[in-house]
């Protein structure tokens, strides 16, 4: 029990009560909650709250103790014994608690500290004791109250980027809207217009149906009409009389022409409508001429090569490899190289490690590797280094110092190729996909086999994205250093001889 002797310590500076629901505030003073609920500075020292004194926590030990020192004065007035006195007794000795055991945390008499329980333990005089633990706890509060000043700035933080995610969320929602907009005005404008080019073909055929059908008509009647006349004067039996009728009927027209037959004079005018290609690739072309008034569109990119044996087309879009004829019989003596671009420079063993398993490639029989033959642990290990180097590629022309990109490049069936950034990139071995990062590789689980990959470069966010460009599925995304500005597009191939399939920059 507490020592009825505390209570001064424990008594609210305001009302002058042993502390109700006591609370600290930021200078280090406590008082009850209720007497600082509507003072805007410190009763004791004046210094300005930071906090309402309603929105501070209780402070857990002065409450207790409070609480403990009431009991005891309740028990006092109540009883007024000789047992009231025992919360300031040591209840094993009865004597007066006058030291503080620092070991054990409690208040002990005389004979405690003497005693082998308290045997090695650490005392302190009890006043010595209660403002050493005073100022613990001030220290403790103070670390409390800047740990709170910490949480509420990351708070303010995480609140200022839900907002600004949900301001970008609601531009990129208009933006959205606006492009789709833009896209259904032009295919609302394409429908009416083809709409209106088949409605003036069918009233052109239509008109010029009715005029035959006028004409079919007119012989149809006439005809009828001569052969009713002429059944009527076949029923005629004296014979003058059918001759006369027969005469008279024939007017001014010949034999011949009377007797010609109408039928292959006339003819069943066709105006077969066709829209040409549009009702049979209507949608194919109208993607075509959507691509013409799309922006922003993919980047024409040209190719410029930084190396011997790669070699560009005059416009620039196809990237060959062009290996050097002594490498010929290399090639079909021992094959391809597993990874890489051989270029004649190196001249050490170089080794291959996929999984578990590894081989050497001597450079005495294969030649050497522009881009040295690259190190894969398993998938479930630490990435292992690709070689710090490579040479012999080709990049962009264009370079790219901000913004938003994409490009796309038609890999066909070739089975290696290397796409991306220079220190970021996205290869394909024949088997698998990889990305290498400054040199460092990472299997790809990724299982397709685009003959077109879409390249998505976003400066801003330092995002580098690949897609399948023939659905836009997502391969795989990386974060590329951009801080060596500007950079261009970085395509690399393996030797083959001959090469009849080159990679193609898409341009449309």
């Amino acid at each position: 029990m507490v020592s009825v002797q505390c209570s001064e310590d424990l008594t609210c500076s305001v009302c002058l009560s042993i502390f109700m629901d006591p609370v600290t505030l930021s200078c280090g003073h406590s008082f009850c909650r209720q007497c600082v609920t509507d003072v805007h500075s410190c009763p004791q020292c004046r210094a300005a709250l930071s906090t309402e004194a309603k929105c501070l926590p209780t402070t857990g030990v002065l409450k207790s103790l409070a609480e403990k020192v009431r009991e005891a004065e309740k028990m006092k007035e109540e009883g007024g014994s000789e047992k009231a006195e025992v919360p300031d007794l040591c209840p094993e000795h009865e004597e007066k608690l006058k030291l503080f055991c620092v070991t054990e945390q409690q208040l002990t008499c005389i004979i405690c500290r003497d005693g082998e329980k308290h045997e090695g333990h650490k005392f302190k005089p009890i006043k010595e004791a209660a403002a050493s633990q005073r100022k613990e706890l001030e220290t403790f509060v103070q670390d409390v109250i800047d740990d709170i000043h910490a949480i509420e700035s990351l708070a303010n933080t995480q609140r200022e980027e839900m907002t600004k995610s949900k301001e970008t969320s609601e531009q990129l929602m208009t933006q959205i809207g606006r492009q789709f907009e833009e896209m259904h005005q032009f295919l609302q404008r394409r429908e009416d217009e083809i709409k209106n080019e088949l409605k003036h073909k069918e009233e052109d055929g239509i008109e010029k149906m009715s005029h035959s059908l006028k004409s079919i008509e007119t012989a149809l009647s006439e005809r009828k009409e001569m052969e009713v006349k002429a059944t009527s004067i076949l029923e005629i039996s004296d014979s003058e009389k059918f001759l006369k009728s027969w005469t008279e009927d024939k007017s001014m027209m010949t034999t011949e022409d009377l007797f010609r037959p109408r039928a292959n004079e006339l003819q069943v005018v066709n105006t077969s409508l066709s829209l040409g290609p549009y009702e049979s690739h209507l949608q194919f072309f109208m993607w075509k001429e959507m691509l013409q008034v799309i922006q922003p569109r993919a980047e024409w990119l040209s190719l410029k090569r930084d190396s011997t044996v790669l070699s560009v087309s005059d416009d620039g879009r196809r990237l060959f490899s062009v290996p050097q004829s002594n490498q010929a019989d290399l090639f079909s003596k021992f094959g391809q190289p597993a990874f890489g671009v051989l270029t004649g420079h190196n001249t050490t063993p170089s080794p291959v490690v996929l999984g578990s398993s590894s081989y050497q490639v001597k450079a005495r029989d294969m030649g050497l590797f522009a881009a040295p033959p690259l190190t894969f642990a398993k998938q479930s290990e630490n990435l292992s280094s690709f070689p710090s180097s490579r040479t012999n590629y080709a990049c962009s022309v264009t370079e790219f110092t901000s913004g938003q990109h994409y490009w796309e490049v038609e890999v066909g069936s070739r089975n290696y190729w290397e796409l991306g950034l220079k220190d970021d990139i996205l290869l394909y071995d024949g088997l698998m996909y990889h990305t290498l990062h400054h040199n460092v590789g990472l299997p790809l689980a990724f299982e397709g086999r685009p003959r077109k990959i879409g390249v998505y470069l976003n400066c801003s966010s330092k995002k580098l994205s690949f897609y399948d460009a023939d659905n836009m599925k997502h391969i795989h995304t990386l974060c590329p250093d951009l801080t060596s500005m500007p950079v261009s597009a970085y395509f690399n191939i393996r030797r083959k001889e001959p090469d009849h399939n080159p990679i193609t920059v898409c341009w449309y």
